[in-house]
């Protein structure tokens, strides 16, 4: 039984951090009820890559593993019924601008004491900024990740995925069943978690804040390498693949310099200890590029392997489709998408020993279980026909 079955989330979250929080629970057993906009819906549906039928693959992998139920919260009826379904919930989840809920009448102040809120935005619920727009590249930017992410010789270049938002949605969780477990266990109410884009990244920058308050140090950016440490970088193969090694230890570099047939390296002044080979980083780390660039990838990766160093082959998504350890832990499994049947995706992650890995439901079409939900509500048919007939849903 995976620990959070028997909670109900309800997620009126946008785009990705929201949604992403609440899908987070949602893998570890709590039931998800995506609130959507009548008509239109998350505007995750709408952003690619889409399949030849026109349906976005984006949404197929965010919107799985939970329930849509439209419903128009600008108007008094939706705010009505809402707050009937906020009561027979867990936790709230969303990523308004700040005081949007609280113009709707349904912010924390006015549902249940129980509730855990989540609220997620750029700036955070408070200060000069909470007011501003903005989505992951303000969140990178503003936050200290995207100063340091890519060449010093060449402008800042964002992380490959939309990082604030994700990072954001697995604080946010964390944060989520923190509340729950102080309200459950210890009696007592909710709680409401105020989580920004910047501040998910602000927190995750190591040694940058500290040291330049006692250092001075104005941590900018440093490409693959490392100024404290080599040989470390992402190393050009024959098969123009590249494979990252870390070497910077004592034991790991004399490792590699088995690896590479290269005992001689050993010897060499310039790279007896780490501060040596720091100090003469480009040499170093210019040798082990020549012997990575007369192998394949998998011949540097199975030498490093054969001598304990730390490897990876940067991987696409045929490498994961063909790998035996994605295959043996089960990381990519089939969805049943509604629309477009079976599609492989990541599977829920973490995972609990013990437990079968859970395979969440396809993401569902707009207003899918708005009968069903709302039924359970109390509401008749007619009642649902007559919000039907308004607007308030689809």
């Amino acid at each position: 039984m995976l620990p959070l079955q028997g909670l109900r989330v309800l997620d009126l979250g946008t785009r990705i951090a929201a949604p992403f929080c609440a899908g987070l629970l949602g893998e570890q057993g709590a039931e998800v009820i995506k609130i959507e906009q009548p008509g239109t819906g998350d505007f995750m549906r709408e952003i690619g890559p889409f399949t030849e039928e026109g349906y976005s693959l984006f949404w197929a992998v965010e919107g799985r593993g939970r329930k849509s139920v439209t419903l128009d919260l600008r108007q008094l009826e939706g705010q009505h019924v809402f707050r009937s379904l906020a009561a027979t919930a867990d936790v709230v989840v969303e990523n308004f601008r700040p005081g949007t809920l609280e113009r709707w009448n349904i912010a924390p102040r006015d549902l249940d004491p129980r509730l855990v809120s989540v609220r997620i935005s750029t700036f955070g619920q408070d200060g000069p900024l909470a007011s501003r727009p903005g989505l992951d590249r303000v969140g990178i930017g503003y936050g200290g990740l995207l100063n340091l992410t890519g060449y010093p010789d060449r402008p800042p270049v964002r992380v490959g995925v939309t990082i604030s938002d994700y990072l954001t949605g697995v604080f946010a969780a964390q944060a989520a069943t923190a509340a729950l477990y102080a309200r459950d266990a210890r009696g007592g109410s909710g709680a409401i978690v105020d989580a920004a884009l910047y501040g998910s990244v602000l927190r995750i920058l190591e040694w940058t804040i500290a040291g330049y308050d006692r250092l001075g140090i104005v941590r900018s950016r440093e490409g693959n390498r490392l100024a404290n440490s080599a040989p470390l970088d992402n190393y050009p193969t024959l098969d123009e693949k590249y494979v990252c090694i870390v070497a910077g230890s004592d034991t790991n570099f004399a490792r590699l310099c088995a690896a590479m047939g290269r005992p001689d390296l050993l010897e060499d002044a310039r790279f007896t200890k780490l501060v040596d080979r720091a100090e003469h980083g480009d040499v170093i780390n210019g040798i082990v590029a020549e012997w990575t660039s007369a192998n394949s990838a998998a011949a540097v990766e199975a030498a490093c392997v054969a001598h304990d160093v730390p490897v990876a082959t940067a991987y696409t998504a045929v490498d994961m489709f063909n790998d035996a350890q994605f295959a043996a832990r089960g990381d990519l499994i089939a969805i049943d998408d509604p629309v477009i049947g079976p599609v492989r995706q990541q599977a829920p992650y973490p995972r609990f020993v013990g437990e079968p890995v859970p395979v969440p439901t396809g993401a569902p079409i707009l207003g899918a279980d708005t009968d069903t939900v709302l039924g359970e509500l109390g509401l008749s048919a007619d009642a649902i026909g007559a919000l039907r007939s308004s607007g308030v849903v689809d």
